[in-house]
């Protein structure tokens, strides 16, 4: 079988004519690899990964080491990135962490919030409100330094110790983070257990609450294969910001059910039979996560990875 020509492109009404994937592998994949991958292989991934087209790569976490010892290296990752034209959004606990982001000059800065109470005591040792309080100055502090905020809020389709994640409760803490100035809000399906039905009932209640699709991204995992499903859903309620991980990498720490994010080479493929421009090289995003698997020591889990690593992939959309 050959992938020359394919997939074919058959785009569908309402839908986006172009899409910004905002690539999370280098921090929520690496954070979650039991192995250490050195600064100089990481850097080199993120070049790999700006190289491929992915404007927006979500590059480390300025947290204590102690609670995400594969990103220690943040300091010296950062500076090694500033030939780059690509977004480098960083993501920050508290105001310490942007103390150190800011002094190395980045303007991109990303909070994590919870849905849930369980998870945030899991996750950040606060209460849910607590946890909110922590931002707000973070937040406030950042914006008055002309940095742009994402708030990142995870559970909102489930929660392993609360079980079903009522959309009132997440709506109300998608409001506060945008009330506190978040530029822009990633809806996070933490384990993986959102259906289309229930993204189409989140997207449409925040909208009426005044968060329009546009100011929001996704971020499914795929642990029940619904990632890509989900995906499209959030893309026919106006969504244009999907969140996706090269290789599929990542999961999450506190949350033991999290599996791989939603693999970046798959959501292209889809997003290319659909007509959907993304300004991404596949066959380059293939190769990239490919090299990566070789310094993980294991396969990539994506499927597109695995298909067109196997073959002489060249890329129509390059030639």
């Amino acid at each position: 079988m050959t992938a020359h020509g394919l997939p074919m492109t058959v785009p569908a009404e309402d839908l986006p004519s172009r899409v910004r994937i905002h690539e999370v592998g280098a921090r929520d994949g690496l954070q979650n690899e039991k192995a250490t991958v050195p600064t100089e292989i990481k850097a080199e991934f993120i070049h790999r990964l700006a190289d491929a087209g992915l404007s927006t790569i979500e590059a480390t976490s300025f947290v204590h080491p102690k609670w995400v010892p594969q990103l220690a290296d943040a300091e010296a990752l950062f500076p090694l990135l500033g030939d780059l034209d690509a977004a480098l959004p960083v993501l920050v606990p508290n105001e310490r962490g942007l103390d150190r982001a800011l002094a190395l000059g980045a303007r991109r800065i990303a909070v994590f919030a919870s849905a849930t109470e369980s998870f945030a005591k899991a996750n950040l040792n606060r209460t849910v409100d607590e946890a909110l309080a922590m931002f707000d100055p973070v937040v406030t502090r950042a914006k008055t330094e002309g940095a742009q905020v994402r708030g990142y809020l995870s559970m909102c389709f489930g929660d392993p110790w609360e079980g079903a994640v009522p959309i009132p409760q997440v709506v109300k803490v998608c409001k506060a983070l945008t009330d506190m100035g978040c530029d822009e809000l990633s809806l996070g399906d933490t384990i993986g257990v959102a259906t289309p039905g229930h993204v189409v009932a989140l997207l449409a209640a925040l909208d009426e609450a005044g968060i329009p699709p546009t100011a929001l991204a996704v971020h499914f995992h795929d642990t029940y294969g619904q990632a890509l499903s989900n995906t499209l859903a959030a893309l026919q309620q106006g969504v244009t910001t999907i969140d996706a991980s090269a290789g599929g990498l990542g999961g999450c720490p506190y949350a033991k059910s999290a599996t791989g994010n939603l693999a970046t080479e798959d959501l292209v493929w889809m997003l290319r039979g659909l007509g959907i421009d993304t300004g991404i090289d596949l066959g380059r995003l293939v190769a990239t996560s490919a090299w990566m698997a070789t310094h993980l020591g294991r396969p990539s889990p994506s499927r597109t990875v695995r298909a067109l690593s196997h073959e002489d992939f060249v890329d129509p959309e390059e030639h």
